[in-house]
């Protein structure tokens, strides 16, 4: 099983270096056609939703659109779905970036209850507390 890197993933959703996009539909499609899945990480996911909102000046809304599409994708893999989904949910709905929710969501899954954080937009929200 491949894993994906960022720009692999931003070039393959963006098609901004036609090189560089059309070598990772190739990847993608051989992935398909070969019935291998392909790995994304949750550092890829934040780095890309990133990439995306800070870059290429994407609004939230279609952002989370994708990353949803890129979830049910059968032929990507991720490390847990259900907790990307929740923190998907929160970043929609939320003040913060899609890492901050995350981050919330592994230290749940770890049974933490809050998060320390210095963002006052965080604060306001029920996971998030003040050092």
């Amino acid at each position: 099983m491949i894993a994906l890197d960022t720009n692999v993933v931003v070039r393959f959703l963006v098609d901004d270096d036609k090189a560089q996009s059309a070598k990772a539909s190739k990847l993608i499609k051989r992935a398909i056609t070969q019935n291998q899945s392909l790995f994304i990480s949750d550092i890829v996911l934040c780095e890309t939703i990133w990439v995306l909102k800070r870059l290429y000046k994407f609004k939230k809304e279609p952002i989370i659109g994708v990353m949803r599409q890129l979830l049910r994708a059968g032929h990507l893999a991720f490390v847990d779905e259900d907790r990307i989904a929740r923190a998907l949910d929160s970043f929609e709905n939320g003040k913060g970036d899609f890492a901050d929710y995350l981050i919330a969501q592994h230290a749940s899954s770890a049974g933490f209850t809050q998060v320390a954080t210095f963002d006052k937009n965080l604060l306001k929200e029920e996971m998030f507390v003040a050092p």
